[in-house]
């Protein structure tokens, strides 16, 4: 995998130096998860996020009757995890890989770490964060309205 052509392909880094994106590089740890497998459960805390660089994943919620729900599916470039990065609480859904996956994995600490390096930059990646969730939101908004 080559970390820096991954991560200046995703949204989630856009606006960054290559300098920046050379750091994040240095601090995110591949992992590989086979389809089927679980990468977290709904309910655990969290204190990273993951980048996929390849394979899909699925993001399941349990709905009004406890059965589980795939709620997205998510590809190379997108990431999963960020928000219990901003709010600190308990995970909000499973994510399962769809397939076999390979994501980059980016830790708080990571992302503390490259705040003292990189102030700038980690402003970038906070906004990119905000900029996803609120897209994410607003697709849910869309579904919801749509089957009312």
């Amino acid at each position: 995998m080559d970390k820096l052509e991954v991560l200046s392909s995703s949204p989630l880094f856009e606006m960054l130096s290559n300098q920046e994106l050379e750091y994040i590089a240095d601090l995110t740890r591949p992992k590989r998860f086979s389809a089927g497998h679980t990468i977290f459960e709904e309910g655990e805390l969290g204190d990273s996020l993951y980048l996929i660089a390849d394979g899909e994943v699925e993001v399941i919620r349990r709905d009004a009757a406890g059965l589980p729900k795939t709620i997205a599916v998510l590809g190379a470039n997108q990431f999963f995890g960020e928000m219990s990065l901003i709010d600190k609480e308990y995970r909000s859904a499973t994510v399962k890989a769809k397939s076999d996956a390979e994501l980059m994995h980016l830790t708080a600490e990571n992302l503390t770490a490259f705040r003292k390096q990189h102030r700038d930059g980690f402003t970038f990646v906070v906004i990119n964060i905000a900029r996803v969730i609120s897209s994410r939101l607003r697709e849910a908004n869309t579904r919801l309205t749509a089957r009312l």
